[in-house]
């Protein structure tokens, strides 16, 4: 697919018991599985890697490079505390 050859796959992750599989949402066909000790630590592990870069935008972004998304960030979360 030409999208995830522009700009990547966009892996989600799901458990199945002990097993993480992991598979393009776009529809690609790219994706796997990968077998860990415990169903807990598949869960665990399909949790952690199943977020979007998109969810933290401005969270972790570079100080200087990013700062007026840092302050449109702030005035957003200053607006919401005082409603």
């Amino acid at each position: 697919m030409l999208l995830c050859r522009i700009f990547g796959h966009r892996f989600r992750f799901e458990d199945e018991g002990e097993t993480m599989r992991w598979h393009c949402q776009r529809g690609c066909g790219a994706g796997g599985a990968k077998r860990y000790a415990s169903a807990r630590d598949a869960g665990r592990y399909a949790r952690a890697f199943d977020k979007e870069d998109r969810d933290d935008l401005g969270k972790r972004a570079p100080l200087v490079g990013l700062l007026p998304l840092r302050l449109l960030r702030a005035l957003r979360e200053s607006s919401r505390r005082r409603s």
